[in-house]
């Protein structure tokens, strides 16, 4: 039967304590916990640290308790798996515990989830160099990592590959939505991200679990309630006059983002080289890479004009995002729609305060939930029936009709509306 206990080993400062197991059938291990303690403050017979006023000796008992059981907990597993238990099994568990980075090598990459998606992240910003993903996929990438790294610590065990099942994906979903209060939509972006890492490591002939391919591995539903300018609003803010420059230029750029349905990213890095033949704007997207075409309309024909052909002045994609709230919040744009915007969340614990910002879904003047994605779903919304579908997708750069679909923002009684004006000017003919 497995043993677990503790000794110490005097040293300069005091005495430090390892942590000897022995799983049994001869095997015998010690490595040092990285807890040290007073001379003559451990107790051998107890198995803890005295009382003693230079360190937290209740808060250290606890941790030294935890880890017997963090420890026994993962022999059972992996033994089971067949995993060679040893020194490098034990340091390695015990830095997995206390939330320590672990030096990778092929065989845990080849095991576990984290040092697998290292590795992915190194091969895939070869991509980003090369020009074939965006920076922004890394990010996400990383983004999931922490959050791995912090689910590893708060379930206590280590995750393999072959452990991402569809009860792994409950958990991890309930850990997202209770402990960082993540919405539906940014949880299924992590499930995804995480479905992908499973058919990367099977193509690389790594032995994962079948369950990510499952129905029921699948992120949690959500209604969003994400807001677009009807046009109505739009002409309301194209004829708006601003005294503040600012406002005026922020207006400028806005009125070009819901005609042309470009993304942030592409919209601000427009200038007079991307004015092709004078009636088209033609660009390669940054996030897809895709070289669209898109006509210059009546209101971005103005604009430019009025700017003596020329776009509006450069402006960073937070500052445009802060200024269109106050834009549409003079012109009037002020009308309560259901939606969902950041709000503070303390999320304090054991006597510290950390504020978190999540969205929330509530009833809100409309002006507080624009953002500078509201342009590229405008667009979509209001050419939604007036143009063929495919040359709005083309436009968007959208490659499937069920992704364009989710950018349309028509309401239920939006869509009424257009079917009783529709009778009102085709009367039944007697």
């Amino acid at each position: 039967m497995a043993s677990i206990n503790y000794r110490t080993r005097e040293n300069n400062k005091g005495e430090s304590i390892y942590l000897r197991f022995k799983p049994g059938m001869g095997g015998d291990f010690e490595v040092s916990t990285g807890i040290k303690v007073p001379r003559g403050k451990w107790s051998d017979k107890l198995q803890r640290i005295n009382q003693t006023d230079k360190i937290d000796y209740d808060s250290l008992n606890k941790k030294l308790r935890d880890l017997k059981t963090h420890i026994r907990k993962q022999f059972d597993n992996d033994s089971f798996e067949g995993v060679i238990i040893d020194n490098t099994w034990l340091r390695n568990n015990i830095k997995i515990f206390f939330n320590q980075s672990i030096p990778d090598n092929s065989s845990n990459s080849k095991i576990y989830l984290i040092p697998f998606l290292e590795k992915y992240i190194e091969e895939e910003q070869k991509r980003v160099i090369k020009g074939d993903i965006g920076k922004r996929t890394i990010d996400y990438y990383k983004s999931l990592k922490k959050k791995l790294e912090g689910f590893q610590e708060f379930s206590g065990k280590r995750i393999r590959l072959s452990d991402i099942t569809v009860g792994f994906n409950y958990e991890f979903i309930s850990y997202l939505e209770n402990e960082h209060y993540l919405s539906a939509n940014t949880i299924g972006r992590y499930v995804k991200y995480i479905k992908q890492l499973c058919r990367n490591a099977e193509m690389k002939g790594i032995a994962v679990s079948k369950d990510y391919e499952s129905k029921l591995f699948k992120a949690p539903s959500g209604n969003t309630y994400d807001v677009y300018l009807t046009k109505e609003e739009i002409d309301a803010i194209f004829r708006h006059e601003f005294t503040n420059e600012k406002l005026d230029n922020a207006r400028d750029w806005l009125i070009i983002s819901v005609w042309t349905g470009l993304r942030v990213s592409d919209l601000l890095r427009l200038n007079t080289s991307f004015i092709k033949d004078e009636n088209f704007i033609k660009i390669t997207t940054v996030k897809t890479k895709t070289p669209i075409s898109i006509f210059i309309n009546p209101y971005v024909r103005e604009i430019l004009n009025k700017r003596k052909g020329k776009f509006p002045k450069k402006i960073s994609s937070q500052k445009f995002n802060d200024y269109i709230k106050v834009v549409c919040k003079e012109v009037g744009i002020d009308n309560l729609v259901k939606g969902a915007k950041l709000v503070p969340i303390d999320i304090g614990e054991n006597g510290k305060e950390e504020i978190i910002y999540r969205k929330r879904k509530g009833e809100y003047n409309k002006y507080e939930l624009i953002s500078s994605h509201v342009g590229r779903r405008s667009f979509a919304t209001n050419m939604y029936g007036k143009l063929n579908t495919l040359a709005i997708m083309k436009i968007t750069g959208h490659t499937t009709e069920k992704q364009f679909l989710s950018y349309i923002k028509t309401s239920e009684n939006e869509y009424a509306e257009q079917h009783k004006e529709y009778w009102e000017n085709n009367p039944l003919n007697n």
